[in-house]
């Protein structure tokens, strides 16, 4: 069945085929380069378990990662309680991973040192108990949220798990609540599709001193409505990247195009995808985000274990690194390290 073809009822997320996967063997390059994974998930779900033992196998396949942040996935969530402080659960579940991987019993990476939790920014004013809390629960590692607003006129395209309305960064409501977090020192995680980049720009204008990440550089859709449109929505994709850069205060994620929803069918194929064919496909967008933004507002991220249906952990960093020959030793030491390290507000291990 094509890519194009996957309808509504198809899950949103593609599944992992560990045989498939174990197909292609790469050998790691640049072993000893730092790396911060800015963005991975853990969960436990029926038929699919990401919890610390998958991270470390990951994590531990030949790359140099000093540290990782999660990002929000409804994961854990409390069971009870008042609805607007079940995401702190998950908060207090990630940052027992992070208390586990800090023991040095498992290596030297120190997994969830930075954590992204969610709160229902349409709470208004009313959020700021809900991120003291998250605050609280984080054991100093709680370094923002992700309030998710990707939302398409095509209703194939939008993750089920999801309902926000359109039009969502420019509520009132939901702006009163992003008011709070630069009040309290947090950041937030933009994750849309790339239609709505420009309402990103808007959002980041009027709060100039809250710094944003747009994850999965800005969601270029292939698939609905858009299959087979690489070529049609690029132009306007990069227009949107390239003016919001002009933001300061916005940094981009390098990464997420291995999803379904990027209509590049590498799951498709008979054979795992080369790190070559990975960089040779990604490099007009990644090229586009690093010129716009530069290497110090760019991280490259792995979005474990959501792209994971399409390749490897060791061929995606490599990938990475293919990508980034040609830029200078310090550049390189952003986009692999150093920019996520100041988003994060991290405190790398030695």
């Amino acid at each position: 069945m094509s890519i194009a073809s996957i309808s509504a009822t198809t899950p949103y997320y593609l599944p992992v085929r560990p045989d498939w996967l174990d197909r292609r063997k790469e050998p790691i390059l640049e072993p000893d380069l730092p790396i911060v994974d800015p963005h991975h998930h853990l969960w436990d779900r029926p038929g699919w378990r990401y919890l610390l033992d998958e991270l470390l196998a990951d994590t531990s396949s030949g790359h140099n990662i000093l540290a990782t942040v999660f990002v929000q996935a409804r994961a854990m969530p409390r069971a009870a309680g008042p609805v607007e402080m079940r995401p702190v659960g998950e908060t207090e579940f990630v940052n027992g991973i992070a208390a586990m991987s800090a023991s040095g019993i498992y290596g030297k990476t120190r997994h969830c040192a930075g954590i992204v939790g969610h709160a229902d920014l349409t709470l208004g004013s009313r959020v700021g108990p809900v991120l003291a809390a998250h605050i609280r629960a984080g054991g100093n590692r709680f370094r923002g949220i992700r309030h998710i607003a990707a939302w398409d006129a095509d209703a194939s395209i939008r993750n089920p798990a999801y309902s926000p309305p359109r039009g969502l960064l420019a509520d009132k409501n939901f702006r009163e609540g992003f008011a709070v977090l630069g009040r309290l020192g947090l950041s937030f995680d933009a994750w849309l599709y790339h239609p709505q980049i420009d309402e990103l720009r808007d959002l980041a204008r009027a709060f100039a001193e809250t710094k944003i990440v747009l994850n999965h550089v800005g969601g270029p859709i292939g698939i609905g409505a858009y299959a087979g449109k690489h070529k049609d929505v690029f132009p306007g994709w990069a227009a949107s990247i390239k003016a919001l850069a002009a933001c300061p205060n916005v940094y981009v994620k390098l990464g997420g195009l291995g999803m379904r929803m990027g209509g590049f069918g590498f799951h498709e194929q008979p054979e795992p995808p080369s790190s070559e064919t990975l960089a040779n496909t990604w490099r007009p967008y990644t090229e586009t985000c690093i010129d716009a933004f530069s290497p110090s507002r760019c991280m490259f991220e792995s979005n474990f274990p959501v792209d994971k249906g399409s390749y490897s952990y060791p061929v995606f960093w490599n990938a990475c690194k293919l990508l980034a020959k040609g830029t200078t030793e310090t550049e390189k030491g952003d986009l692999f390290c150093a920019t996520a390290a100041r988003f994060y507000r991290l405190d790398l291990p030695s």
